[in-house]
């Protein structure tokens, strides 16, 4: 072998590539150390055509920075996206490093919808349910938010009907102040005049739009006849509704077809 020139001088490539290797790696791991690549600049900024409302530069020390290890270098950008997801708030965030010591947070916050059961929890539009400050969400709502409940597998129908609702009720002027699917499934709405409307069971969303319309075509007489004095309205009768009067025990049954021939 050793009178052999071209095993000699692959043997002697393979090794100078080894070395080089081994220097460029101990070149990085010095290097990597170098306090120049420590990070002294967190920029967190909105995602595009967006602003932060919630987040803040105290949030985000306090929750946030102590969780970030490493450098430009050595940074799990992975776990530093974990840790801002964490902030209250935050719903995505995505990292990037910039030469040569800054990390670059862009943040996606919650646009809550209202609160989520009893349990201070709260609801965004898209349907997620999260854990945030509520005084801080009613200041930038400037009022009290809609309540919603149900199971927890179903906060993302909850929010849906709410907006279906909130489309629906628009000819009357009225807005949902809650919403509540029960463990049975069965749908009940409070309104923003008082009014509390029986759903009932409905698991196609044209079913319960059905129960809109019905409600819909008869309130405006109903408001006029009745002004002020309808407790709840259950609208769970195939031809018909039933009405109770505020303080009322017994409700009033109404068929729609007597109700629609009156507007």
């Amino acid at each position: 072998m050793w009178n052999d020139i071209r095993t000699l001088n692959t043997i002697t490539r393979a090794m100078l590539g080894v070395l080089l290797l081994c220097l460029l790696y101990g070149g990085y791991k010095w290097l990597s150390r170098q306090p120049m690549f420590d990070f002294r600049v967190v920029q967190v900024r909105a995602v595009k055509g967006a602003s932060l409302h919630y987040v803040d530069a105290v949030t985000v020390r306090s929750a946030a920075l102590p969780r970030i290890r490493g450098n430009f270098f050595t940074a799990d950008l992975q776990a530093i996206r974990t840790a801002f997801e964490t902030v209250p708030w935050v719903q995505r965030a995505s990292v990037r490093r910039e030469w040569p010591n800054k990390l670059v947070v862009t943040v996606e916050e919650y646009k809550v919808l209202g609160t989520w059961g009893e349990e201070g929890r709260l609801i965004s539009a898209d349907g997620f349910v999260f854990t945030a400050n509520l005084d801080e969400a009613e200041a930038e709502m400037e009022g009290k938010l809609p309540e919603l409940a149900g199971p927890d597998d179903s906060a993302h129908e909850v929010a849906a009907r709410l907006a279906d609702l909130r489309k629906w009720l628009a000819p009357l002027r009225l807005t949902p102040r809650s919403l509540s699917l029960s463990q049975r499934y069965a749908w009940t709405a409070r309104l923003d005049n008082g009014i509390t409307l029986h759903l009932g069971r409905a698991a196609e969303r044209d079913v319960l739009k059905a129960r809109i319309d019905r409600f819909v075509s008869v309130y405006p007489q109903l408001s006029l006849t009745m002004a002020g004095q309808i407790g709840s309205v259950d609208l769970r009768y195939p031809n018909g509704l039933a009405l109770r009067r505020r303080g009322q025990s017994p409700p009033v049954a109404v068929p729609v077809t007597d109700a629609e021939s009156a507007t």
